[in-house]
């Protein structure tokens, strides 16, 4: 059954790949982005089934609106995907503060913004997918993504409060830790900064391995939107889309944590 998206940093990468496979499934999508220019082509080909809204996931004002252009122009919104995100590299001492809350204002309260704008209107209707894009990076913290990963546990802190809450009103929730894939996150969308020469074992051979990594990574894009596609039409999605089931720690005993995650990627890229 044809659903209706709102889908963040819609202009390239994963983004691009997430409206295009969610139009040839015949989905209607309001796509977003801070820069719409790129993504004319794909509102020529398709007419009415794609809208088109700038949007800067960090104003709250401009997140509620494109909520309502989605409703305005489709009659309802059944998906949301928050994948609008970046991620520079230099180490935590390199950084500046100003770099850390830019990084974290996209990232975490990018997320929690536009998910909060949808939110009332899920709760209302008892039913709606806020799919949450985090990142292997939410999960380890390597070497020289120290706002970035910090975003990114946030999103997955975020996401899990979330899901124990909306789940009773019917409303599913599932976070998605992507790996590499061959998209421009480690190219002309990212700065790598090397930094100080003491962090050259960690830091700057971090640096040189995105710079060589670029364009060879081992996710396809376009299986990645598929899987994106078939994991919006299941009745019961996963929490998360990696294997892995974590622990807590009570009463001296490690016990299972919620069984988080599936295998719905692992056919697109290895899962490390």
């Amino acid at each position: 059954m044809a659903q209706v998206w709102l889908v963040t940093g819609s202009s390239r990468g994963l983004g691009r790949a997430i409206v295009e496979a969610g139009l040839a499934a015949g989905n209607k999508v309001l796509a977003t982005a801070r820069d719409i220019e790129s993504l004319h082509d794909l509102s020529e080909r398709h007419g009415d089934q794609i809208k088109l809204f700038a949007l800067d996931v960090t104003d709250e004002s401009a997140a509620a609106s494109a909520v309502k252009a989605a409703i305005g122009a489709f009659g309802s919104l059944e998906v949301v995907i928050n994948n609008a995100g970046y991620g520079n590299l230099s180490s935590v001492e390199d950084t500046p503060m100003s770099d850390f809350r830019a990084q974290i204002e996209t990232n975490l309260f990018g997320t929690i913004i536009v998910t909060k704008a949808a939110l009332p209107y899920f709760r209302q209707r008892k039913a709606g997918h806020f799919v949450q894009f985090s990142s292997m990076g939410g999960r380890i913290g390597p070497p020289g993504r120290g706002p970035y990963s910090a975003a990114k546990w946030g999103v997955e802190g975020f996401s899990e409060v979330l899901s124990r809450e909306v789940a009773p009103l019917g409303i599913k929730v599932t976070i998605v830790e992507p790996g590499g894939f061959r998209t421009d996150f480690a190219g002309s969308s990212t700065k790598l900064s090397e930094g100080n020469p003491d962090y050259d074992s960690t830091v700057g051979a971090t640096a040189r391995f995105q710079r060589d990594y670029n364009g060879k990574q081992p996710g396809d894009p376009k299986k990645a939107a598929q899987a994106i596609v078939r994991l919006t039409q299941e009745q019961k999605p996963p929490f998360a889309t990696a294997a892995r089931q974590r622990c807590v720690q009570r009463g001296g005993e490690k016990q299972p944590r919620t069984p988080r995650r599936s295998k719905v990627l692992e056919r697109t890229q290895p899962v490390h």
